[in-house]
């Protein structure tokens, strides 16, 4: 039961650190959310590329899965694998094929959001 509960600890604790890094980031720069989006992508893919992210995500569960920084990895991750299968083609097709669920369901989810929520304004 306690190694359970360890579990949920660490996840907790790597996802609030990865959330801490964009907000100190935020804090003190004057960069945009979305510039510090990007730069949690890109970590998270550089990350994967030098075979960091996997260990992360073994180690912490969903709090390596779950911030933004695991999109990065998933980009990485896809476009390696079907690179190896289909050359050079495959780096663009392997992004797509591991990230379009994600993308779908936001948009889908977004939609309906914006279908159930009248913003006032």
């Amino acid at each position: 039961m306690a190694g359970a509960w360890m579990t949920f600890v660490w996840a907790f604790v790597v996802g609030g650190i990865i959330c801490a890094i964009g907000q100190v980031i935020m804090d003190v720069s004057k960069l945009t959310p979305g510039h510090v989006m990007v730069i949690l992508v890109v970590a998270g893919a550089i990350l994967d590329g030098l075979g960091l992210y996997d260990p992360l995500i073994r180690f912490a569960g969903a709090g390596a899965t779950v911030p933004i920084t695991s999109f990065g990895n998933a980009l990485v991750h896809g476009a390696l694998a079907e690179a190896e299968r289909h050359g050079l083609i495959g780096i663009i097709t392997g992004i797509f094929e591991v990230t379009s669920a994600g993308v779908s369901a936001a948009i889908v989810f977004a939609f309906l959001a914006s279908v159930f929520a009248r913003p006032k304004g």
